[in-house]
């Protein structure tokens, strides 16, 4: 019997090695119940092979109103991906796309809701327009004027990440959205750094489509994900990624019932589960499944309160310390990381190396160091990284100066 998840209590993760494990924006690293379930299942799979398919694809459905429920979805508007970029790919691809539209995408994004986009515009001769993105330092309403500006000019859609991952800053779905739609545009979100870590509520703020992997802040493995589209979106897409498990109903039919039911004419979904083409990642789905009971039972919310206030005491202690936070002032406009630059004098890398090997797990995405804390970790933690980068600076500054 698993111990429920409590905040600040890291005994489902009894083989983590890290002092302080603040990389969740990176990878979080599976907890025991993720363990369990994985070797529970391979241990039915290897035991009666095809006779375990069906029950574990029960489970795998019972999975897909959960992932819902964590951004504000019906499940039958989920559908499970290999990834983020998958997603994001899936709805590049079926789009019907007319020459010369315009995709709106931002400076600085991550490459995974960049490259897709870049490559319907080559595909379908579209127009890329740019916008840089949003400073954690400035209101966000700097940003919305911008894209607004961008909008003036016409656009299909927006792309854009619901919290940036260098600094951590989070954008106002809702206030997104509208301003899209009030210039007929539609917002494609990658949540990757967002869902499980902060509220979502698609529908509420009328997002178009979504986008996540399981790796991050899902707490679940590699190689999972899942993507959702707006049910009015999904009647409009093109099935070019349709596969064999793409049909509805009946399509399996010739694999148990007998000679006369193999078809090729079954109509294809026009639901987010028509991206569900082949056979799935089961291991991975299973992960996932066990990864979020935590997040269901803690609530996102609650999870969202715990980081901030260990990000915020880290983040004034670093302050005093000489480094630049990245924070953002307003509280709905922060989420689970906390990106900060170090002293002129301190180099990054040799800094973020330092961290490690005094146990602090950290990751340093395009010149940021950022810590990103999930329920897991403890408050008490604070002072022991903060006399980590003490140590850590001075071991630095010695050796230049030497």
């Amino acid at each position: 019997m698993q111990r429920p998840a409590e905040l600040g209590d890291r005994s489902l993760f009894p083989r983590l090695e890290a002092d302080v494990y603040a990389a969740h924006a990176a990878i979080s690293p599976p907890s025991s119940r993720v363990e369990q379930a994985v070797a529970d299942f391979m241990r039915e799979q290897a035991a009666k092979g095809a006779g375990a398919f069906m029950r574990w694809k029960e489970a795998r459905e019972a999975l897909r109103p959960r992932l819902g429920a964590l951004i504000g979805a019906p499940g039958c508007d989920v559908a499970f991906t290999g990834n983020t970029t998958q997603g994001i790919t899936a709805i590049a691809v079926c789009l019907p796309w007319r020459r010369g539209e315009r995709v709106v995408l931002c400076r600085g994004e991550f490459p995974t809701n960049v490259t897709p986009w870049l490559q319907a515009a080559r595909a379908h001769d579209l127009q890329p327009v740019w916008v840089d993105a949003p400073d954690p330092l400035r209101p966000v309403g700097d940003f919305l004027d911008r894209l607004e500006q961008a909008l003036r000019g016409g656009a299909r859609l927006v792309a854009l990440s619901a919290v940036a991952f260098q600094t951590g800053m989070r954008l106002p779905l809702g206030e997104l959205a509208a301003l899209c739609h009030a210039h007929g545009a539609e917002l494609f979100i990658d949540a990757i750094q967002a869902v499980g870590a902060v509220p979502i509520d698609v529908v509420a703020d009328g997002v178009d489509y979504l986008a996540a992997g399981s790796h991050k802040w899902l707490m679940g493995l590699d190689g999972c994900g899942l993507l959702y589209v707006a049910p009015e979106r999904a009647a409009a897409l093109r099935p070019l990624m349709a596969g064999w498990l793409s049909h509805e109903a009946g399509g399996l039919d010739f694999l148990g019932r007998g000679a006369g039911h193999l078809r090729y004419d079954r109509p294809i979904r026009q639901r987010a589960d028509l991206f569900e083409s082949g056979m799935a990642n089961a291991i991975g789905l299973i992960a996932l499944g066990a990864a979020i009971e935590p997040l269901e039972a803690l609530g996102t919310a609650t999870i969202f309160g715990h980081v901030d206030r260990y990000n915020g005491a880290l983040s004034e202690g670093l302050v005093a310390r000489g480094f630049r936070t990245l924070r953002a002032a307003s509280v709905g406009a922060r989420a689970g990381i906390l990106g900060v630059l170090p002293p002129g004098d301190v180099e990054l890398i040799a800094l973020h190396a330092a961290l490690g090997r005094a146990g602090v797990v950290t990751s340093t995405p395009d010149g940021v160091l950022r810590f990103a804390p999930h329920w897991p970790n403890a408050h008490d933690e604070v002072p022991r990284v903060l006399d980590a980068v003490d140590a850590a600076v001075a071991e630095l500054r010695a050796a230049t100066s030497a």
